[in-house]
């Protein structure tokens, strides 16, 4: 269907756009989702301000609505509030990363079953294409379903927003988690919604784009919807554009696979406690590295190489020390990795630094097995079905035992950089020695 609409300024028009009527996207996102994830293991802090911290317990990531309702801003550092911890009023939780991922696979599998298609956007967010519904009762109906299936079979609350576009969708979503029903489906003519949603809290747009859009007179959702292609490419990217098109209800977000092979393999992470020597930086390198490695045997690629650092400093004047380190071959061997690393580790070390956070990123990552260009001086490689057989042991049995049951001695034993969790639950969906016990 083709529709024209006036001027909204006078450098401005509203484009002619396709409504695509059999079509509708349907965004799943659950209602606060770390902490929804703590009161299915721990009951007794339903109804409570509750808030689940950032890594090394720095500041506040995800809050009940009892939390917001008390003012307290996201972001805003535990330390600011321990005296409030204190008197009963606020109650906190370390990231419990193993229970939030099990249960994002657990909603991610229901959805599976249930919808035709399912695009995992983030750990508490899913795309789906609901099946065909005759009507909007019916599709309500049938998200009121899929609610409470989540609900029953997980304990996680969500909501649910239908539009024609994954943007609209987005809209629709956060629509939805206001009413009763926890569900919304955007009509066909968005316009009313549009014209009071501020246009930097539309999806794919943020901060920076929206001061910018503001700059010009725009305000709205609406407005922006309705500028003039090419002056949105004059003030934007064609991401702008695209997002401005899916307003309009065309389709124009490139969908991602989630599950595809990654371009770079990495991991980092900030420590608990400051680290002063080259042991403690060794070991997290190490660390760090092992779990990178054991990704790429999930995905059956090898690396070519990587980049190794370390950050220092005050966290608003950071300073980076770095080394590349290129393999003989390509590999994805976690003992062959540590064996080039900690030939260069050394040269990140400053004696008298307080080092901060360290990571590990792969480079050059193709499968394995793929034909490569060799050196005329290369000498056949040994059998490698060894080390294959050997990670393939290791991975099934901290898949089987938990993560780092088996690990290298390089990465160390007590690990006293370990990221800091002091309040944190138990893993008890993913540890059997942490299993919730009835009385």
């Amino acid at each position: 269907m083709l529709w024209e609409g006036d001027c909204v300024h006078s450098h401005v028009f509203l484009a002619p756009f396709v409504v695509l009527e059999d079509f509708m996207y349907g965004l799943v996102d659950c209602n606060n989702f770390f902490v929804s994830c703590e009161r299915v293991v721990d009951p007794s802090l339903e109804g409570k301000a509750v808030a689940v911290l950032s890594n090394n317990d720095g500041c506040c990531v995800s809050r009940s609505n009892e939390f917001k309702a008390l003012g307290i801003a996201m972001g805003t550092p535990y330390f600011q509030l321990k005296d409030r911890e204190a008197s009963g009023e606020l109650i906190f939780r370390s990231s419990n990363y193993e229970l939030y991922g099990d249960i994002s696979r657990r909603i991610i599998s229901i959805l599976r079953d249930e919808a035709h298609d399912v695009e995992q956007y983030s750990i508490d967010e899913a795309f789906i294409v609901p099946p065909k519904c005759n009507s909007e009762v019916e599709l309500e109906e049938y998200a009121k379903r899929l609610r409470a299936k989540i609900l029953k079979w997980t304990g996680i609350p969500c909501g649910i927003g239908f539009a024609q576009t994954k943007t609209l969708a987005k809209i629709a979503n956060h629509i939805g988690k206001k009413l009763p029903s926890g569900v919304f489906v955007m009509p066909v003519d968005a316009t009313s919604i549009l014209s009071t949603l501020p246009v930097e809290e539309v999806w794919g747009i943020g901060r920076r784009m929206g001061e910018r859009l503001r700059m010009h007179g725009v305000k709205t959702a609406l407005e922006f919807r309705n500028l003039k292609d090419s002056y949105i490419r004059s003030i934007g990217s064609v991401v702008t554009l695209r997002t401005a098109m899916e307003l309009r209800g065309i389709e124009a977000v490139v969908d991602k696979d989630y599950d595809a092979d990654p371009d770079s393999v990495s991991c980092s992470r900030s420590f608990g406690t400051y680290v002063t020597t080259l042991e403690g930086l060794s070991e997290s390198i190490a660390n760090f590295a092992s779990q990178a490695a054991e990704k790429m045997r999930r995905h059956k690629m090898v690396a070519e190489g990587c980049n190794i650092y370390a950050q220092f400093g005050a966290a608003t004047d950071s300073r980076w020390v770095e080394r590349t380190v290129v393999f003989n071959d390509p590999t994805n061997a976690t003992n062959e990795m540590l064996k080039s690393i900690s030939k260069v580790v050394g040269a990140l070390y400053i004696e008298g630094v307080k080092y901060r956070k360290s990571g590990v990123v792969f480079f050059g990552l193709s499968k394995e097995g793929a034909l490569r260009q060799m050196d005329l001086f290369d000498a056949p490689k040994e059998d490698s079905g060894r080390a294959k057989k050997l990670y393939k042991a290791i991975d099934s049995l901290n898949m089987f035992y938990g993560r780092g049951k088996v690990f290298s001695a390089r990465e160390g034993m007590k690990r006293e950089w370990k990221m800091k969790r002091s309040l944190l639950s138990k893993r008890a969906t993913t540890s059997w020695d942490e299993l919730l016990v009835v009385k």
